[in-house]
C-alpha cells in the first residue's frame, strides 16, 4: 500500500498539472502531431537504443564492444529502478486520474512515475554524449521528441517526464564514472 503522504503529493501534484497536460494531450488531435509522436514514442520503446548500442562495434572498433556492454549493463540497471519506483508510488496516468484527457497512444505498463521513454532517451543521449558525440545532432532531438510525446500523448505528466530525465542523467554519469574505473579508458 502507498503511504498516505506520497499518495496526497501526487493527488496535489495531479490537480496542478492537470491543466497542462490536457493542453499538451490536446495538439495529439492533430494528425501529422499524433502521427510523428507515436513514432518516436515507438522509438523510444526500445528500437533506437538497441540500434545505437550494437552499432557501437561498428563505430569504434573493438572498443565498442566493451561500450556495447557498459550500455547493456547501464540499460539493465535502468530498466530495474524505473520499475521499482512506478510499481510501488504507483501514480496513476493523466488520461485515468482526468477524463477529460486524451489518451492517444496505449501504455506500456500501468502507472505514470517516473517516465520510462524519457529516463532511457536521456541515459543513451548523455552516454552517447561520451562516447560518439558526433552522433549528438540526432540523438538529442530525438530524445527531445521522446519525452515531448510521453505528456502529448496523454500518458505521463510534465513531472514524470522531468524526474524521468532526472534520473536517466544520474545514471548515465554514475555508469559513466564507473565505466572509467572497472574497464578500459572510453
Amino acid at each position: 500500500m502507498l503511504p498516505r503522504t506520497t499518495r496526497l503529493t501526487f493527488e496535489r501534484l495531479d490537480r496542478f498539472e492537470s491543466r497542462l497536460s490536457h493542453r499538451f494531450a490536446e495538439l495529439s488531435r492533430h494528425s501529422p502531431t499524433l502521427w510523428l509522436f507515436r513514432l518516436v514514442s515507438r522509438l523510444g520503446d526500445w528500437p533506437a537504443w538497441v540500434l545505437l548500442c550494437l552499432c557501437q562495434p561498428l563505430w569504434h572498433g573493438a572498443r565498442g564492444w566493451l561500450i556495447a556492454v557498459y550500455w547493456g549493463l547501464t540499460t539493465a540497471v535502468a530498466a530495474l529502478l524505473y520499475r521499482l519506483l512506478k510499481t510501488r508510488l504507483c501514480r496513476e496516468r493523466p488520461y485515468i486520474t482526468f477524463s477529460t484527457i486524451r489518451c492517444s497512444m496505449p501504455p506500456v505498463d500501468r502507472y505514470s512515475f517516473p517516465s520510462g521513454h524519457t529516463l532511457h532517451a536521456v541515459m543513451f543521449t548523455l552516454l552517447t554524449a561520451t562516447t560518439t558525440p558526433s552522433l549528438l545532432p540526432v540523438v538529442f532531438p530525438l530524445a527531445c521528441l521522446i519525452a515531448a510525446s510521453r505528456v502529448i500523448l496523454g500518458l505521463h505528466y510534465l513531472s514524470d517526464v522531468l524526474i524521468g530525465g532526472l534520473i536517466g542523467a544520474g545514471l548515465a554519469w554514475s555508469s559513466q564514472a564507473l565505466a572509467v574505473l572497472i574497464f578500459p579508458p572510453l
